[in-house]
């Protein structure tokens, strides 16, 4: 299963989320690393894999693409959520995947040809419809993305284990390549995410904690 590193862009820095509270991010320099810079996290860490939240562009208030751009050549795959809202928002570089967020897309799902669907979850409810995640997961089967994450934003940050959601009956409604995110405290919420089917997994706090090996996260995999 793949392990992918998050990193959350504010004005230019790295910070630290948590439960999608985007107010109350900050500078992300009490880790592995001691710098909020990028360029200095990444090539600190060495991820193979990164998933990167451009939160000016999710709130609507800037942008990082800039520093995206910088970023790209230091990993193998950058997952990319720009807060797209249709599909003139992606971007097109090498080595990027389009996340398309439930929380920010307005455009129809079934227009997009590419990229990975984000459902995005609070209090156990998709953002911002409401809906089930089950009955929008098993949709999704019909759409043409690349794949899907399920993103918990209310266990971001967190560590609080992967819990309240069902999910065995998630793997289950969808074929196509599964990856989970928030909240993940350690190696037995990977292995057991690994042993119901789950493609991916999307850590952050708990690298930074050192209850996740760094070494992991450089290979890419559990291991």
């Amino acid at each position: 299963m793949n392990l992918i590193l998050a990193i959350d862009l504010r004005s230019g820095q790295v910070v630290h989320g948590s439960r999608g509270n985007r107010e109350s991010y900050r500078p992300l320099d009490w880790g592995l690393v001691k710098s909020a810079d990028p360029l200095a996290h990444l090539t600190a860490l060495q991820p193979k894999y990164i998933y990167i939240a451009d939160l000016d562009r999710i709130m609507g208030v800037g942008s990082n693409e800039k520093v995206v751009m910088e970023m790209l050549p230091l990993v193998t795959c950058c997952y990319l959520d720009c807060g797209c809202q249709g599909p003139g928002d992606l971007l097109e570089a090498e080595g990027v995947v389009n996340v398309i967020g439930t929380e920010t897309v307005r455009s129809s799902l079934e227009s997009f040809s590419k990229g990975f669907l984000s459902i995005d979850i609070k209090d156990f409810s998709v953002i911002p419809t409401g809906e089930d995640p089950i009955d929008l997961l098993s949709q999704a089967g019909s759409l043409a993305f690349d794949g899907v994450i399920i993103l918990n934003v209310g266990g971001v940050g967190t560590s609080q284990g992967i819990i309240g959601l069902n999910l065995t009956a998630l793997r289950a409604c969808y074929k196509g390549k599964l990856l989970y995110g928030g909240g993940i405290c350690g190696p037995e919420d990977l292995f057991h995410l690994r042993s119901i089917g789950f493609d991916g997994g999307i850590v952050a706090t708990g690298v930074h904690t050192r209850a996740i090996p760094l070494s992991w996260v450089r290979q890419g995999l559990v291991c």
